[in-house]
């Protein structure tokens, strides 16, 4: 989004003024100001287009607030692939709290020029030196000595990096706050010589391709994502823009924020650089959050208050001030019941503890295992997946109990403990020492420790995390130390420790010529405890003091005003076997007291129908859909399903499967493994998911076997069809599943909503396909500006016979077609290739229409009832379609 035009409302200035403001800011001398008009003290902000040489400009903007005079400077920087409008609201909240911040976007990204070179010395770090330069003649800007002003600097991922990149080259900055960054990217991207193959090209796509990066960075990309596996050239570019080439120059206040949740750039990360930074002398504190780049919590408002608190140490001077725990790690306890959220807590130490402290050996027992690296390295195994799960992500998942990973028999080898007597924290890097022997000259092996619950309990990978290893020399054998991911997990008394060590992961580029790995042990897994972390006791929340006060009048409000119970409905034995019936049902537009989406909606669905629900766009579909599928709460009315009120969380959601928006699939596996992985990780039964029934359904036939890579835009379609029909929902509801097939595709789509609701299940689909509808359904619903029109069995719909099809000799024109809608008897009027439709209403005929339309020189070919589903659609929403 342009950061500009928010500005522009905010001004009172005319339209020559707001002219001449954007050409100064396009020439790079920007003076216009945006005022914030809250209660909060004004924000003033500057954009400017900066030149850093070499044909490169920069987009950046300065912010300042309250009364005149210099104050400490903070340089926000954004993550990869987004831009200076990012930072926006943390240089608002900064401002506020008496820094003149500046944002900027990094080159090739927003609307700054120049290639990406990822945070190159040569190009975005001196970017960095030339802001602050710019900062230092700034009259708003604190300065310790001239050409030297007060600055911190704060950012994450890509922002993070050049924060710390930043301090090592400039020793003008005074305090920094990077967050789920990397030290190494060498490390990070090629870790124990393994490329990260995945997350490699996330990269490069989320940074417009290759060609949006400088040259050698793009050769070196392509030349190793050819031959898969890095080369010492491609380790020292990467190195060369890496923190760490600096590392011995970083003598700064460091506050480094990591994320649990981040396969990209793990914990280990974060610990070289704090114990790197903290051999220079300087402050560091670490904080370990839920979040990170494989989704989570990232625990914003929080860690930007710890941001500002820290600057307000290091840069206003302010001792008194708590800048939090030298060590503080985020723990998920459980599901809030009201919300289904995950529930975070903290813990704490003294000190930073590092990935080693407090160290435990846990036995581990099995024989020598033989085990296969497979042709093509295809399957793969699963464990993260670059960026799955937005705001949950698979992390917390695992946190949960809940195990989403894959091991495929045959290509890993496996170790357990026995049961632990006692609840057992893990802390940091589990180390284990193995011997491995391979039938080629390197062995690439992916290590990874278990959570194994009690008798069969599915395993749980904590954080989804997976430590890659290259053994080379490993044709005569080879003793290896594996540094294992770094974890804050616990295990509970009687769970088991699993050490798989397996031959492909998703994430990585394994050996594509086959080979046979041999893997023995040779120690025990060593596990640290971090004995000096624990977690907080709650204090007391104030309404253990007030509520003895404050009870009974508590009770006299609520039953003075009447407020709704927040019990759910008593289920209704009258509509047990009815799929669907909606009451009365209203939702509201965010913030509008007027405005509705849905408005007294009622509508009922019995079992073996095909359902459309149609409308254009705007009419409320996608807004009903999402209250039935118990994902927002309806306003008023209410959803039954099979008796029982729709709520989010509602047990009877379990009875109603959904596809919406299509689905993904990984293409390295087969139509069948993605379906048994995902219905894995449900955590149901395995005999509940009726997998072979929904398949039938679906009709795949052979291609279940295929990669998923190799299907058709349509076999996909029918596979996520066959996703959302597992477990055989007794109401499976489909939005737009023909969009992108052709038309035999659409053909077959159709043979599968037919074939599912055959066996005397409910089928509602929502669909721009007038023609399919009327196929496919048989019944339906009709929207429009949120309000019900019509519903019924399609053929009555269809053969309303208040509505008319008017053929004519010629055109009619839109003056005359407003003179017939407006003739006595007639409802609507909309005009169609062939003629025109007219709907009547009570009083009218079609003999005193055909009447009417002589006496209005309408040239009438003929009359009669129409008989297509797009004509009865136009008609009954009036052409607003």
């Amino acid at each position: 989004m342009d950061l500009r035009l928010p500005a522009f409302r905010g001004l009172r200035r005319g339209a020559v003024a707001a002219v001449v403001a954007a050409l100064l800011v396009l020439a790079g001398v920007g003076t216009w100001t945006a005022v914030a008009s809250d209660d909060a003290p004004a924000v003033h902000r500057t954009d400017r287009a900066m030149d850093m040489g070499g044909g490169v400009r920069i987009d950046a903007s300065f912010f300042t607030s309250g009364s005149p005079g210099r104050r400490p400077a903070v340089l926000l920087a954004h993550g990869f692939g987004g831009s200076k409008d990012d930072m926006k609201d943390q240089a608002v909240t900064l401002a506020r709290d008496g820094y003149a911040v500046l944002t900027w976007s990094a080159r090739g990204f927003g609307r700054s020029t120049g290639k990406i070179g990822l945070n190159d010395p040569k190009g975005e770090v001196a970017d960095v030196s030339r802001l602050i330069d710019w900062l230092a003649k700034r009259p708003e800007v604190q300065l310790d000595k001239p050409g030297d002003p007060r600055v911190g600097m704060a950012g994450a991922s890509y922002g993070g990096a050049i924060a710390l990149l930043a301090a090592g080259y400039d020793h003008r900055v005074d305090a920094i706050a990077p967050a789920i960054t990397y030290w190494n990217l060498a490390d990070a991207l090629f870790p124990n010589g393994v490329f990260k193959k995945l997350w490699a090209g996330v990269f490069v796509n989320s940074g417009g391709g290759c060609a949006k990066f400088t040259a050698e960075l793009c050769r070196m990309y392509e030349r190793v994502a050819e031959s898969g596996r890095p080369d010492a050239e491609a380790r020292a570019l990467l190195q060369a823009r890496s923190p760490s080439a600096v590392g011995e120059d970083i003598k700064v206040p460091t506050l480094l924020v990591q994320g649990q949740s981040d396969s990209l750039f793990p914990l280990g990360q974060a610990d070289a650089a704090a114990r790197a930074i903290r051999a220079n002398g300087a402050p560091v504190d670490v904080d370990w959050i839920a979040g990170g780049h494989d989704g989570g919590d990232m625990e914003t408002s929080r860690v930007q208050a710890r941001d500002t608190a820290w600057f307000d140490r290091y840069l206003k001077g302010d001792k008194g001030v708590d800048t939090g725990p030298a060590f503080r790690i985020t723990r998920t306890g459980g599901i809030d019941s009201t919300d289904g959220a995950a529930q975070l807590k903290g813990a704490s130490g003294a000190s930073y503890p590092g990935l080693e402290s407090g160290q435990l050996t846990v036995e581990l027992s099995g024989r020598q295992q033989r085990f296969a690296n497979p042709a093509g390295a295809t399957p793969p195994a699963v464990s993260a997946l670059p960026g799955l799960g937005g705001s949950g992500g698979l992390a917390q998942l695992s946190s949960l109990g809940v195990g989403v990973s894959l091991d495929f028999p045959g290509q890993y080898a496996q170790f357990d403990s026995r049961p632990v007597r006692q609840d057992l924290w893990i802390t940091g890097s589990p180390t284990v020492t193995v011997h491995v022997t391979s039938t080629s000259d390197d062995a690439v092996l992916f290590g990874k420790v278990y959570d194994v619950g009690p008798g069969r309990g599915q395993p749980v990978l904590p954080s989804q995390l997976v430590a890659p290893v290259r053994v080379e020399g490993a044709r005569t054998g080879k003793d290896v130390t594996l540094t294992l991911p770094a974890v804050d997990h616990e295990v509970q008394k009687g769970h088991r420790l699993r050490l798989v060590l397996a031959s492909t992961d998703l994430g990585y580029a394994s050996p594509t010529a086959p080979a046979m790995y041999t893997v023995s042990l040779k120690s025990g897994l060593k596990v640290p405890t971090a004995p000096g972390v624990a977690t907080a006791a709650a204090p007391l929340p104030s309404w253990v003091w007030w509520l003895p006060v404050t009870g009974a009048v508590v009770a006299a409000a609520l039953l003075l005003t009447a407020r709704r119970r927040t019990t759910a409905p008593a289920p209704d034995p009258a509509l047990a076997e009815v799929p669907l019936q909606i009451t009365g049902l209203s939702k509201r537009y965010a913030k509008s007291a007027e405005r509705y989406a849905v408005r007294d909606l009622s509508f009922r669905v019995e079992k073996g129908q095909v359902l459309g629900l149609l409308g254009p766009n705007g009419a409320g579909k996608t807004t009903t859909l999402r209250m039935l599928m118990g994902l927002i709460r309806p306003d008023g009315g209410e959803i039954r399903v099979f008796g029982h009120a729709v709520r989010p969380g509602a047990p009877v959601l379990s009875r109603v499967g959904a596809f919406v928006e299509g689905a993904g699939f990984l293409p390295h596996l087969s139509g069948r493994e993605n379906l048994e992985l995902y219905w894995r990780a449900t955590g149901r039964p395995a005999e509940d998911a009726h997998l072979d029934e929904a398949l039938e359904i679906a009709g795949l036939g052979d291609a279940l076997e295929r990669a998923v890579r190799t299907y058709s835009q349509g076999m996909r379609q029918r596979l996520a069809i066959a996703q959302a029909m597992l477990g055989l929902p007794d109401l499976l509801i489909l939005d737009e599943p023909t969009n992108g097939l052709d038309p035999p595709q659409i053909r077959e789509m159709r043979q599968v909503m037919i074939r599912y609701a055959a066996g005397g299940r409910t089928v509602i689909v929502s669909s721009h396909l007038l023609a399919e509808v009327e196929q496919s359904c048989t019944h339906l619903v009709v929207m429009d500006r949120g309000r019900l029109l019509q519903a019924g069995p399609v053929k009555e719909i269809v053969g309303s016979g208040d509505t008319l099809l008017v053929g004519t000799t010629a055109p009619v024109e839109e003056p005359l077609v407003e003179k017939v809608g407006a003739l006595p008897g007639v409802a609507s009027v909309v005009r169609t290739e062939d003629g025109l439709l007219v709907r009547l209403d009570t009083g009218g005929s079609a003999r005193r229409l055909v009447a009417e339309l002589v006496r209005l020189d309408v040239p009438v070919e003929s009359v009669g009832p129409h008989r297509r589903l797009e004509d009865a659609f136009l008609t009954l929403i009036g052409g607003s379609a």
